[in-house]
């Protein structure tokens, strides 16, 4: 019996290293876990066992669960899942196991175990759960009926559903209990059918959008020998899509592609015109798709296009004056265009770009935009309104905390909050933001009594290559090399 026990204590270890190696248990609490755990595995393996040891092991296990679920929340870490619940979930589910075994007609221990398997997302056994239970209960209907309703609504399977009402109902032919819920599954799957059959029809609907045709025209444009059917193709866009926002962005930008005069191309110069005038009709259509479709997806088009034309660079010292004045014209664009989009959406959803590096851009932007507009009040306002929108970039985050410490008296306790909210979204992989966090704390402002705390949460956080990275400049920082 000590062989075995000690074999199933052993199978814990690397969980509970893992738990005290994050931070979520002391080592004197794994201790602990340890000790309470032997004493109830002995208590599973005398000669005569008492079903309370079964279900005081099971509520140990998932007090144990419940514990790290809010010590995660507490320290803001939702990594190791695999290494550390999932292991402590299939060992409650083996004790659920061992117990039903060992008293079948015990109905609502088998009800306990399903109700931890829909509880901690572990679906799948459900199924297994009600099978073995219906071996043993057949005779109660009710049974019956909840593992058919538990297939319909926890793993959406109408098929299994059915199957386990005809089942029942050659055990109890005539249940009208029974037959009333296969009557209701039935229906609800048949409504489940109806709207699926609206959503594909919806969606052959969707196919034939401005999107598709202008994949279409960009198919045909590969052929040599189709300039009629591109005709055709663009008529039938600019008839019958102008309330599609890709629309007015393909024939925005079509003007780029626009043919320019022969003799003005033989300069620099004349060659910078040409680009600045094509720019301009490109802006003008886009004024124009916004007259008739002042929306969200239309004015990120626009923007998107901005900022695109403004990271344009050049290398012909000539054009450099050109190119200069072109990236302000579209610099003030996209001032005015931000001001739209939050005067049209007030909760900046149409700075949630479905494109992610432009949604990105597009915050650090209109940051920059509130603090040369508003001022260091106005760019704490624009900055909490938008920390939570996804996706974001670190360049967002450092920006805050230059334009903190830009000020006459940087708060401290703003500085940690951008920092601590930087690491929620970088802290696994980027190195040289513990770094620079644990320079800040060092610095006139900070408490350097905290670089210890925050070095071990990058310790504890930081994932693979990172974590050598991190320990050879903090090293590099502490000897005065970096």
């Amino acid at each position: 019996m000590a062989e075995i026990v000690q074999q199933r204590i052993e199978e814990r270890i690397p969980e509970l290293e893992q738990l005290e190696r994050v931070g979520l248990f002391t080592k004197k609490e794994v201790k602990s876990i340890i000790k309470r755990a032997t004493a109830l595995e002995y208590k599973l393996h005398r000669l005569i066992v008492n079903k309370e040891d079964f279900i005081a092991y099971i509520q140990y296990e998932i007090n144990v669960l419940e514990l790290i679920k809010k010590r995660r929340v507490h320290i803001h870490y939702q990594f190791k899942r695999e290494e550390i619940e999932f292991p402590i979930i299939h060992r409650i589910n083996s004790i659920f196991r061992r117990a039903t075994n060992k008293w079948k007609d015990d109905v609502q221990l088998w009800l306990s175990h399903v109700a931890f398997c829909k509880k901690w997302a572990t679906k799948g056994q459900i199924s297994k759960v009600f099978s073995a239970m219906l071996a043993i209960h057949p005779d109660k209907p009710a049974l019956w009926i909840m593992a058919a309703k538990s297939e319909l609504e926890d793993r959406n399977s109408s098929e299994s559903a059915r199957h386990l009402f005809l089942r029942a109902l050659r055990f109890h032919p005539n249940n009208k209990k029974v037959y009333k819920e296969y009557f209701r599954m039935e229906l609800l799957h048949c409504e489940k059918l109806r709207k699926q059959k609206e959503e594909l029809e919806k969606a052959e609907m969707d196919l034939v959008s401005a999107e598709f045709v202008i994949s279409l025209l960009n198919i045909a444009a590969i052929f040599d020998f189709t300039k009629e059917l591109q005709d055709s193709i663009l008529q039938d866009l600019q008839t019958n899509y102008t309330e599609d926002s890709f629309t007015w962005d393909f024939m925005a930008k079509r003007e780029l592609e626009a043919p320019g005069a022969g003799a003005e191309l033989q300069s620099a110069k004349g060659r910078a015109s040409d680009i600045n005038r094509r720019e301009e009709r490109c802006c003008q259509v886009y004024e124009e798709g916004i007259k008739s479709l002042n929306t969200e997806p239309m004015w990120t088009c626009y923007v998107a296009f901005c900022l695109e034309r403004v990271k344009r660079k050049t290398n012909v010292q000539e054009l450099k004056e050109k190119s200069f004045m072109s990236a302000q014209c579209f610099g003030l664009r996209i001032e005015i265009a931000l001001q739209t989009v939050c005067s049209l959406v007030c909760s900046q959803r149409g700075l949630l770009s479905a494109v992610a590096a432009v949604a990105m851009e597009m915050k650090q932007r209109y940051l920059d935009w509130s603090y040369h507009t508003g001022g260091y009040k106005k760019a704490r306002k624009t900055f909490t309104s938008l920390q939570e929108n996804r996706p974001l970039s670190k360049a967002f985050f450092t920006r805050m905390i230059e334009i903190e410490k830009e000020q006459e008296t940087p708060k401290m306790n703003y500085l940690r909050d951008y920092y601590e909210r930087a690491l929620q979204e970088f802290g696994t992989s980027d190195d040289d933001l513990w770094l620079q966090y644990i320079q800040e704390e060092l610095g006139p402002l900070g408490q350097p009594e905290n670089c210890g705390k925050i070095h071990w949460r990058a310790m504890k956080f930081l994932e693979g290559e990172s974590v050598q990275r991190f320990t050879s400049k903090y090293t590099l920082h502490q000897t005065g090399h970096l």
